[in-house]
């Protein structure tokens, strides 16, 4: 697999994302891109996941506070932001939420 399809791939589900970071390793030179994308991606699953709890645990709680569920919309929008990136081949993060992955996840260097 190129570098393109590797970024591409570490936006696409978790096991997207493994295998996107195994074939990673293989490529010779290290590939810069990839690894970025990677970092991203990462970051970005993680937030999705503790955003969603957190949502489904105040939506319980307080029903009225239901049109909060409206930020899944937004991440989603954002993922596109972050697949758009990876299919151009830039190393820019996701807009409002990826300037904190850029330095996190050193394993992956």
């Amino acid at each position: 697999m190129n570098q393109k399809t590797l970024s591409i791939l570490s936006y696409v589900t978790i096991i997207g994302w493994v295998i996107a970071y195994i074939k990673g390793k293989e490529l010779q030179p290290k590939s810069e891109l990839v690894t970025y994308h990677l970092k991203q991606g990462l970051g970005f699953f993680i937030l999705t996941i503790v955003v969603n709890i957190i949502l489904s645990v105040v939506t319980h709680i307080i029903p009225a506070l239901s049109m909060l569920s409206y930020l899944s919309l937004i991440l989603f929008v954002l993922w596109v932001f972050g697949i758009i990136n990876a299919v151009n081949e830039q190393k820019k993060p996701i807009p409002l939420i990826g300037a904190m992955f850029e330095n996190k996840f050193s394993f992956l260097v």
